[in-house]
């Protein structure tokens, strides 16, 4: 599933070419949504947003379409007239007079009104959204202390798009380790400072990952293994989707666990879990 700093990128995208335009022409091929296609042809696009895992595209009009990418969605931008090559099926096309935006295999699509923009069930539970410009770190550290979340241990909570918007499975691993905090611990249970840390990690992880096209390892040495030779998938990051290979500080191999049903990958000697496993 796309993760708050690709939707972002993908949000960019789409702003460079609906901002401000009227859409000519489109197409809304889920039954549930197609009956708004008329409102939708000639309205101006005031302004694309991300919202964690969503995207926000407002109208002149007064209206918002709401998309979540959910697990398969993609956006794509292109030329007028052009289709992208792909085998996922169309949900969504605005057309204006020189691009197409096209949202593909995305399952959860609504135009909302302002009343229900600010009622939506995603929308209204969420927590500061890390890739926001107005969120500050004091309030992503406020948000560390909230006594509702010092139950709950740091796998599932990082997950929780009602404590740090945007997170997902990638982000989670890499936060966990840069920060040196096991999964397997509850909130409460850190201590003050390290709360503090996991929010500033959280924070600067977040962002590095949107201005970096998802790499989340050190920069420095990123890229110096993508001059040694090493593609993408194997310099982006510290531990995620890398068991059995070294730890890039320690040499221990990185472990990888079942969380709910999520794969978290870390590293034993810099986050020993709480409960190791008899």
């Amino acid at each position: 599933m796309p993760e708050g700093p690709e939707i972002r990128r993908a949000a960019d995208r789409l702003a460079r070419v609906l901002d401000g335009q009227i859409l000519q022409r489109v197409e809304l091929l889920m039954p549930h949504i197609a009956r708004h296609e008329p409102w939708l042809r000639g309205q101006r696009v005031v302004r694309v947003q991300p919202r964690a895992k969503a995207m926000l595209i407002h109208f002149a009009g007064g209206r918002t379409l709401y998309s979540h990418n959910q697990l398969y969605g993609r956006w794509y931008v292109v030329r007028a007239g052009a289709t992208p090559r792909t085998r996922r099926s169309l949900r969504l096309a605005l057309h204006t007079r020189d691009h197409s935006a096209l949202l593909y295999s995305a399952s959860e699509i609504e135009l909302l009104s302002a009343a229900q923009l600010r009622r939506h069930p995603y929308l209204a539970k969420l927590g500061p959204d890390l890739l926001d410009p107005e969120t500050t770190l004091e309030r992503v550290r406020a948000q560390a202390e909230e006594q509702r979340f010092q139950r709950r241990s740091l796998a599932a909570l990082l997950l929780d798009q009602a404590f740090y918007a945007g997170l997902g499975n990638y982000l989670r691993s890499e936060i966990l380790h840069v920060a040196a905090l096991p999964h397997d611990a509850t909130l409460g249970s850190i201590g003050v400072a390290a709360r503090r840390l996991l929010a500033d990690t959280a924070l600067e992880m977040t962002r590095q990952a949107y201005r970096r096209r998802g790499v989340t390892n050190d920069l420095q040495r990123a890229a110096h293994l993508k001059a040694q030779g090493l593609d993408y998938a194997h310099y982006r990051h510290h531990v995620f989707a890398r068991e059995g290979l070294g730890c890039w500080t320690c040499g221990t191999p990185v472990r990888r666990v079942e969380v709910s049903g999520r794969a978290i990958f870390f590293c034993p000697s810099c986050q020993p879990v709480v409960r190791p496993r008899s």
